[in-house]
């Protein structure tokens, strides 16, 4: 018989700094590093680790000169891992929010778009509509929210269709347009709408930390280019205002970049299909989410957003 027929049966014998420990490892790569972030002897992690698999009755990692890889099982152990240690986190900030007279919190990720010109004007409603409710509200590239609620890691995101969103329930809430931002005496200052590929090769101003980026860079490696920033901002307004001096172009959402004509700035929308995008509100289920979590999904499904 096998060991996990020898093991059957036999409870879990690791804790939740088991598991911290355990992620650690992995993202070093090593037991000696795993051990030096967590402060811990090397035959102290060793030994947990060791006995993390003799309880799972499943090796977990492989060692080697150049470190620990994962097993199958491995992977299987970093999902869960992570899912129970996010709860876990998320109940502790839940629990503390009652502490501080709040009563419920809801966790809500946004895509760039979504951030810039849906939620604004919907959250301040319905925060001074549920005085009691606090939202945790997060920027993340759409594909990465997609991913983050199907391990329950938030409850709601707004993701934009360029996300694999084939595991989660999705409401239609608005579409957004892409343009490109540019002095008026650029090149295509006079153009009516202008493809991506045009204007790749431009030198670019772009937000600093902002999904949107994230997703035009993987637009330009499908080109076989790269995006060339001469600067990065955190404020479209820093960005408008480089633009203008003709530093670079910018690509922003329609949405944030209707405030900024004038400034004198030539706004061109983008051809290309992917850059009409929808934006859907997602959860692993709606009909499962908490009472304040199913209170803000009803607000953003209705009504359907233009944008503009």
């Amino acid at each position: 018989m096998g060991k996990f027929g020898r093991n059957e049966g036999r409870a879990l014998r690791f804790d939740l700094t088991d598991m911290r420990l355990f992620l650690t490892v992995v993202e070093q790569g090593s037991l000696t590093r795993g051990a030096e972030v967590m402060n811990l002897a090397l035959a102290s992690v060793s030994e947990r680790i060791s006995g993390m698999e003799t309880s799972l009755g499943a090796q977990l990692l492989e060692r080697n000169r150049r470190g620990v890889t994962t097993t199958a099982a491995g992977d299987a152990m970093i999902r869960h891992a992570r899912l129970i240690l996010d709860q876990v986190e998320q109940m502790r900030g839940e629990l503390r929010t009652y502490g501080t007279g709040l009563k419920g919190r809801i966790r809500l990720l946004s895509n760039t778009a979504g951030l810039a010109a849906l939620l604004p004007h919907q959250l301040g409603r319905f925060l001074v509509a549920y005085p009691d409710l606090s939202i945790d509200l997060h920027e993340r590239p759409s594909t990465e929210i997609a991913l983050a609620i199907a391990e329950g890691r938030a409850d709601l995101g707004v993701v934009a269709d360029v996300a694999d969103l084939a595991a989660l329930q999705t409401r239609l809430i608005a579409q957004d347009q892409l343009v490109v931002v540019a002095s008026e005496t650029h090149r295509i200052s006079d153009q009516r709408s202008i493809a991506f590929v045009e204007i790749v090769g431009e030198p670019f101003v772009g937000l600093s930390d902002a999904a949107l980026e994230a997703h035009l860079g993987e637009r330009a490696a499908r080109l076989g280019r790269q995006i060339y920033y001469r600067i990065q901002l955190r404020r479209i307004e820093s960005v408008a205002m480089l633009v203008r001096s003709a530093v670079g172009i910018a690509i922003l959402s329609e949405a944030s970049a209707k405030d900024l004509a004038h400034l004198g700035l030539a706004i061109v929308p983008l051809q290309d299909r992917w850059a009409l995008r929808r934006l859907y509100l997602c959860a692993r289920d709606f009909s499962a989410l908490t009472p304040h979590a199913g209170l803000l999904a009803q607000q953003l499904m209705e009504p359907k957003v233009a944008i503009p």
